[in-house]
């Protein structure tokens, strides 16, 4: 079986067709801080557009736990998606009433809707499957056709993702085709030397990604909260940093794993420890082995890599052929604990090859720290899609449009 794309739809002009995308951005007081998801969105919308659509996009932002909540309404999302078309986007105050329907139906050829927010209605998440089935079935009244392009939520069994695409004839959009060119490209015969980064806080979101890549890695490369797990199984003390105690013999495994098949897992030799959580605290650069031997002891809170670490990592980025980075190597967001993550995305911009950020944090990351999207090979639109991928795991979002 193969993905069902674009093409298999046949001619589109004239009919009304249901986009689920990932709109899910960051809005602050209204505003959206990092728009990425929406323009990662605009090649399918424009493809349809111009093939005479009727679009009607439907997408879910934050949690709102199944009822209405202004806090998390999508009409910012229209307001940035008109701009970036150069088109009015028609936005509805809700999901399958009256608005939405009169939304469906002012649309002319070439026209597009946004609809409100997927998971103001509790049957886009439901477990319950006929509950979830019956959402699916008040929005599949809206189209002729339905394109999935949302790859962020293709790992989860969700209305507008897996029901929605059994009821209507459905394809994959482009943002989709394209993120698994790109996965497609790190897990079969992937250019050497071949690294992985990671960081992130805590080791247990990264374990499956983890056990699956090992056997087709070099080098693996670990930051973030979680590396302090990996310096305790190793016998090291690591103050008041972020631990995850049952985690330590999963870890010591993975080490002896790597070393039996050749890979090397390269832990920082420095850290950046602070005397608190906080842009104003404290800070000071020691030995990876003698983070409690800091003024700070037993309460010092490691919260970045150190600038030789840095160094480190940037060489052996920039000099691999295959980069696949998921997870800040400290708390970006303040500025004393940002320059491991600058450094990795700087290095990811020089490989000569397939660099990729691993979406989530790390878009988010290298967006905040000044970085444009073009400078990388590829920045995902999926954190949790893209690490379930590279697990080996089974994403229903993508099984319902015939991927195996």
């Amino acid at each position: 079986m193969t993905l069902r794309t674009l093409d298999s739809l046949g001619s589109l002009a004239g009919k009304r067709v249901i986009v689920r995308c990932d709109l899910n951005v960051p809005v602050k007081d209204g505003v959206i801080t990092d728009d990425g998801r929406v323009r990662a969105s605009l090649p399918t919308l424009n493809a349809l557009l111009n093939a005479g659509a009727r679009v009607v996009v439907v997408s879910h932002l934050g949690r709102p736990d199944g009822a209405p909540d202004t806090k998390y309404t999508l009409e910012p999302v229209a307001q940035r998606l008109s701009e970036l078309l150069g088109k009015p986007v028609v936005f509805a105050h809700d999901t399958v009433g009256q608005a939405a329907q009169e939304a469906v139906e002012s649309l002319a050829d070439g026209d597009i809707a946004l609809l409100e927010n997927l998971r103001f209605n509790p049957g886009e998440t439901s477990k319950d499957e006929g509950e979830r089935r019956a959402f699916a079935e008040q929005l599949a009244r809206f189209g002729d056709a339905f394109v999935s392009d949302g790859f962020g939520v293709v790992h989860r069994k969700q209305a507008s993702v897996y029901d929605l695409a059994q009821l209507l004839p459905s394809a994959a959009g482009l943002l989709i085709s394209t993120e698994l060119d790109v996965l497609d490209r790190l897990t079969e015969n992937p250019e050497r030397p071949y690294t992985v980064v990671l960081g992130g806080s805590k080791v247990s979101d990264k374990l499956g990604v983890i056990g699956h890549l090992l056997p087709r890695v070099n080098t693996l490369l670990i930051g973030g909260g979680m590396l302090f797990t990996f310096l305790k199984a190793q016998g090291y003390s690591v103050g008041s940093s972020l631990l995850e105690e049952d985690q330590l013999d999963t870890v010591r495994g993975y080490l002896a794993t790597a070393e039996e098949l050749g890979v090397e897992i390269v832990l920082p030799t420095d850290i950046v420890v602070a005397s608190k959580f906080g842009a104003d605290a404290e800070v000071a650069v020691t030995p990876a082995d003698a983070i409690e031997e800091t003024p700070f002891g037993a309460s010092g809170l490691g919260l970045d890599i150190g600038p030789e670490t840095a160094k480190a990592f940037a060489a052996l980025i920039a000099s691999s052929k295959t980069v696949f980075w998921n997870g800040p190597m400290g708390v970006f967001e303040l500025a004393p604990f940002a320059a491991g993550t600058k450094a990795v995305a700087q290095a990811l911009t020089e490989v000569d090859g397939l660099g990729v950020v691993g979406g989530g944090d790390s878009a988010a990351a290298v967006r905040a720290l000044g970085f444009s999207d073009d400078r990388f090979g590829h920045i995902s639109t999926g954190g949790g899609a893209s690490l379930e991928f590279l697990e080996g795991k089974r994403l229903p979002g993508l099984e319902v449009l015939g991927w195996s």
